[in-house]
C-alpha cells in the first residue's frame, strides 16, 4: 500500500508536493490523472469531451484501485478521485494516512489558471471551483487522517510537515 494518499481540489498542489515528496523519501510518486492519460492514451479534458463524465469516473476508479496496490509511494488522486461511495469505501479501508491539501479559491486560481484542461471548470471557473470545493470538502475531511492548510505554505515546507507527521 502507499505511504501515504494526497486528497484535495484542484490547484491545491497534491502533484507538486507529491514528486517533491517523493523525491524527499526516496520512494515512487504515482499520481492517478496522469495514470489515466497514460493508460488511456489521451488527456482527461479529451476523455471528458469524447466519453463523458461516467466512463472517466470508471478510468479513474480502476486507477484509484490498481494505485492503493503499490507498495511504499506517494499517491496523489484527482480532485474528483474520492468523492464516489465506491471510491471512499476503498480509501476508508486503506491503512495509510490520507493528506487532504486544503486551499483557498484565491491561492487555487493562478495555479489551476482555470483552462481547458480542467473539464467541470469550462464555464465561469470561479464560481464553478467554489462550488466544487464546498460540495467536496466534507468528504475530504471525512476521509482526511490529516488537513494541511497550504495556502501561505511553501512547496517545502508542506513537504516537512507531512514528512513530520509521518
Amino acid at each position: 500500500m502507499p505511504r501515504l494518499v494526497l486528497i484535495g481540489p484542484p490547484g491545491c498542489g497534491k502533484s507538486t508536493v507529491g514528486g517533491a515528496l517523493a523525491s524527499k523519501l526516496s520512494i515512487d510518486f504515482v499520481d492517478t490523472d496522469t495514470q489515466i492519460e497514460t493508460s488511456f492514451g489521451h488527456k482527461i479534458s479529451d476523455i471528458f469531451v469524447d466519453k463523458g463524465e461516467a466512463f472517466f469516473r470508471d478510468l479513474e476508479f480502476a486507477a484509484l484501485a490498481e494505485s492503493l496496490q503499490v507498495s511504499d509511494c506517494v499517491l496523489s488522486l484527482g480532485g474528483g478521485a474520492p468523492i464516489a461511495s465506491r471510491a471512499q469505501e476503498l480509501l476508508k479501508s486503506c491503512a495509510s494516512p490520507i493528506f487532504f491539501l486544503d486551499v483557498s479559491l484565491a491561492v487555487a486560481a493562478p495555479r489551476v489558471g482555470f483552462n481547458r484542461d480542467r473539464p467541470l471548470l469550462l464555464s465561469n471557473p470561479r464560481a464553478q471551483w467554489q462550488s466544487l470545493a464546498e460540495t467536496r470538502r466534507p468528504i475530504y475531511e471525512s476521509l482526511a487522517t490529516f488537513v494541511i492548510k497550504v495556502d501561505s505554505m511553501s512547496v517545502e515546507e508542506v513537504v516537512n510537515e507531512i514528512a513530520a507527521k509521518l
